[in-house]
């Protein structure tokens, strides 16, 4: 069975499936939207899928009611953080998406920039601000290191939940208190000037298939939670219609993010190309992306021709573990 052909793919050989969608995190609005789209078009595609939710159901309950293998559509924390994905290891349930600690490291935007750094990838500069370092003085004294304007964002949080765009030093201190209401630790970035982009990636390794960019035209608002998902007023290309040899070092730099990560079965990059030198910057990557109406992987797998059924099959189909299941293990050791 070939996971990168999704018409080979037999539906019944994928057994009983389970949508994860819900949750308990702060993205949980959007999960509902991700997980309700994808049921409807696996199932369509004669898959044996159901809705499960973790914020009203026991995820024992999965093991127990026989599900196969997980669709996480799950966002934010306890989703996209390495949690569920521990869980379902020790269930012995194939998962999508990344595995335990590149789901948590990728979360962490602080620990993802400490990473890309090592490996010589482009990232915007930072400053984290610890639980204990959020002193009025200490937070006012952020301008001085990474310029103005700069981002305030919590640092385990998606969504654009919880970000400010600070024009001088007297917002510091309101979007810090913002962040932190979020998350203990705040992430202070430098603002890198001109267009925003972003990046797909399906599979893993040496297969891994690099989607088209999308270049995304915001209003003047910004690309915020409100216009991300509940409005038309952000403006998508794909083509992105970018010169080609800044196309490639763009997927090259998704790539390389992607997989210093380590991560596998599917993933987004969020970047920035700077209007002054057309240099693309790395801000996050994304190990469980939103498959909304308005979302950017099943947009860019359109360009080449995946449709979002047979895009949700294929991801569906590169379910795995880390690890050899428990009773495989048990099995082993006898």
């Amino acid at each position: 069975m070939s996971s990168s052909n999704p018409s080979s793919i037999d539906p019944r050989s994928l057994g009983k499936v389970a949508v994860l969608f819900g949750g308990r995190s702060a993205e949980r609005e959007i999960s509902l939207l991700s997980g309700r789209g994808v049921l409807q078009a696996l199932q369509s595609r004669g898959v044996d899928a159901h809705a499960f939710d973790p914020a009203e159901r026991d995820l024992v309950e999965l093991r127990r009611d026989g599900f196969a293998r997980c669709f996480i559509a799950l966002h934010g924390r306890h989703g996209e953080d390495g949690t569920v994905q521990g869980a379902l290891e020790l269930l012995g349930i194939p998962y999508t998406g990344s595995g335990v600690m590149a789901s948590s490291v990728a979360m962490d935007k602080v620990m993802t920039k400490r990473l890309w750094l090592a490996e010589g990838l482009s990232t915007p500069r930072y400053v984290r601000l610890g639980a204990d370092q959020q002193s009025r003085e200490r937070v006012r004294a952020v301008p001085d290191e990474l310029g103005l304007p700069l981002i305030v964002k919590p640092p385990r949080e998606g969504s654009s939940i919880g970000v400010t765009k600070v024009q001088g030093y007297s917002d510091m201190q309101e979007a810090v208190q913002l962040a932190a209401r979020y998350d203990a630790d705040v992430l202070c970035e430098e603002f890198i000037e001109g267009e925003e982009v972003t990046c797909a990636v399906l599979g893993q390794g040496a297969d891994a298939q690099v989607l088209p960019v999308i270049r995304i035209a915001a209003p003047e608002a910004g690309y915020d939670y409100q216009n991300k998902y509940f409005t038309d007023d952000v403006k998508y290309h794909c083509p992105a219609g970018l010169p080609d040899a800044l196309e490639q070092e763009i997927r090259r730099l998704t790539l390389a993010a992607y997989r210093s990560l380590g991560c596998r079965g599917w993933g987004r990059a969020d970047l920035m190309i700077r209007a002054s030198d057309r240099k693309p910057f790395l801000l996050e990557m994304n190990t469980s992306p939103g498959m909304t109406g308005h979302s950017l992987v099943p947009m860019s797998a359109r360009a080449v021709g995946i449709a979002y059924e047979d895009l949700c099959v294929r991801v569906l189909a590169s379910a795995a573990l880390d690890s050899a299941a428990p009773d495989a293990f048990v099995k082993e050791r006898g």
